[in-house]
């Protein structure tokens, strides 16, 4: 029985890191695409990104809610129309709105140095906010520039003046797709002819541009009510076609003119796949551009063979259907665009965009394109409300002073007044305090004392058998510790009928306090009068009753 292990494998080839290698090269021979798409928040990006990767939408997420990265990213592999070769790997970035704070991240992911020549940029503007075109464009516009021109570096100025010929040679060499074969190339390298007034003066890095307009088919929505998610340009026109025609082509008549300028191609979309297909078919066919052909090879007559583009782009220019526009890059020319509709300069709109660019607002005193533009259509955005007036009170110490200095000089101006008795300085209440034309207290004691049947003298209470003596003692300390004011007495006779029961009067020393106060005296004396006849027939009835019951004694005993 062989116990031995099985033998070490042989040495590995002295090509193990050559075959590694290979395989690594291998996998990074595709070659990389990228397409930077640019837009505000729901301007329709989502869709665009999903039908150049051929991806589907999330059918459960609707356009508003889904959530914008500070930098959106998602890539899928392109191949050829055999679906058999693999020919790029396209990357596709997003940004959710023009903010500075977004796109200072483009430059890190994206250096023009590296992905100047691979990189197509894409403008989404939204046709239900039309009246925001021109200002996107403008901010958008810049920000490509500004992006392509980098640190300014050697190397890729060099890139950029390479990048330029190619896509100058493009717009140059466009011809109409059609079914007839085409001449050789040999034949055409001697007849370029150069670009046209307004063609291609901005876009020094040669950027292949698509601006591309979103939402197309609610151009001609004419509802009543208009709001963000609806045409903004339906309620101005309401009920007059003609008039909204003209706008509507005026408004593909200034972006036209703009992108001859960048020699930027201009594409309207709707929700159906056909207009989507067609954006992508172009969008690859830019990306995959040939170089520009060299001027030694040009002007020798053994010229290579032309390197050909897997995607062609066969879709014809159509610059009248309102919701399919297709514009490519290096077809259209000014000519072209005064035809659609006459009254349209665009020389004057190059101008009013050079004003825009190059000088701030209202410094050369001419209009420039944005404010041409608010004039053909207007902003029906929906504007929050205005803030109330600003309210600036009156320093609390002013304000105090100014009413003190009122008040003091007009007397019947005194607040306290509001709060002060009509009466009160003419006789007192009847609630008040008593003065000394009031009854005392001691005088009600003795009218109390008098109502039990006992005769009431000056400063002592004879309290009667009716009385108790706790009772009595009280009356007797309040009577004896309080003297009889001299201003009144109590006459001893009684009223007549009534024998022992005073009845209290004013002394004819005591001032006449007016018809008031004789009335309030009056009703305390009635009711004095009252509470003593009550008493005096309540006396009676009991002095009765017990006169009676002694009898009755007297004759039981008998």
């Amino acid at each position: 029985m062989d116990n031995s292990r099985p033998s070490s494998p042989d040495t590995p080839p002295q090509d193990l890191w050559s075959s590694i290698l290979d395989s690594v090269s291998s996998s990074r021979s595709i070659p990389s695409k990228q397409v930077l798409v640019l837009g505000q928040s729901s301007s329709g990006k989502s869709t665009i990104v999903s039908a150049l990767l051929q991806k589907p939408l999330e059918d459960n997420v609707k356009e508003d809610q889904r959530s914008d990265f500070a930098l959106g990213y998602d890539w899928a592999d392109i191949r050829d129309d055999a679906d058999e070769d693999t020919l790029a790997r396209l990357s596709v970035y997003t940004v959710p709105s023009s903010a500075p704070s977004y796109t200072a991240l483009l430059p890190h992911f994206l250096p023009p140095r590296a992905a100047l020549p691979h990189t197509l940029v894409m403008i989404v503007l939204d046709w239900t906010r039309p009246w925001t075109f021109v200002e996107e464009l403008e901010t958008w516009m810049q920000w490509i520039e500004k992006w392509a021109k980098g640190d300014g570096a050697r190397d890729l100025e060099i890139a950029r003046e390479e990048n330029r010929e190619r896509w100058q040679a493009h717009l140059q060499h466009y011809t109409e797709p059609s079914a007839e074969p085409l001449p050789a190339t040999s034949t055409l390298s001697n007849t370029v002819l150069p670009l046209g007034p307004g063609t291609f003066t901005h876009n020094a890095a040669g950027v292949p541009i698509i601006v591309t307009c979103t939402k197309a088919d609610l151009i001609d929505e004419g509802s009543a009510g208009i709001g963000a998610g609806s045409s903004g340009m339906g309620a101005m026109v309401k009920g007059k076609g003609g008039e909204w025609e003209e706008r509507t082509d005026g408004v593909m008549q200034v972006l036209r003119t703009i992108c001859l300028k960048y020699g930027a191609a201009l594409f309207y979309t709707t929700p159906l796949p056909q207009t989507l297909q067609n954006l992508r078919q172009y969008t690859l066919h830019l990306l995959f551009t040939p170089p520009a052909p060299s001027l030694a090879f040009t002007a020798s007559t053994d010229a290579p063979a032309p390197v050909r583009n897997p995607f062609s782009f066969q879709q014809k220019p159509n610059p009248l259907d309102r919701d399919k526009i297709v514009i490519p890059a290096g077809w259209d020319s000014w000519g072209k665009i005064t035809v659609l509709r006459e009254g349209f300069d665009p020389k004057s709109w190059g101008e009013a965009w050079e004003r825009d660019i190059e000088y701030a607002e209202g410094e050369t005193g001419e209009p420039g394109a944005k404010k041409l533009y608010s004039m053909l259509v207007l902003d029906n955005s929906v504007k929050p409300p205005p803030l109330p007036p600003f309210n600036n009170p009156i320093p609390e110490q002013q304000f105090l002073a100014k009413n003190f200095d009122e008040n003091s000089k007009k007397a019947d101006r005194d607040p306290r007044g509001a709060f002060r008795n009509p009466n009160e300085s003419v006789a007192a209440g009847v609630v008040g305090p008593m003065g000394s034309s009031s009854f005392n207290l001691p005088n009600v004691e003795r009218a109390l004392t008098e109502m039990e049947g006992t005769p009431a003298t000056v400063g002592a209470v004879p309290l009667g058998s009716s009385v108790s003596g706790d009772a009595a003692r009280r009356l007797q300390g309040r009577t004896a510790a309080r003297a009889p004011p001299a201003n009144l007495a109590v006459p001893p006779a009684g009223i007549p009928g009534r024998s022992g029961v005073p009845s209290p009067t004013l002394s004819s020393a005591s001032p006449s306090p007016g018809g008031e106060k004789t009335e309030n005296h009056e009703m305390l004396h009635n009711f004095f009068q009252d509470l003593l006849r009550r008493s005096k027939n309540t006396a009676s009835a009991t002095g009765t009753n017990g006169a009676a019951n002694g009898a009755e004694k007297d004759a039981g005993s008998s």
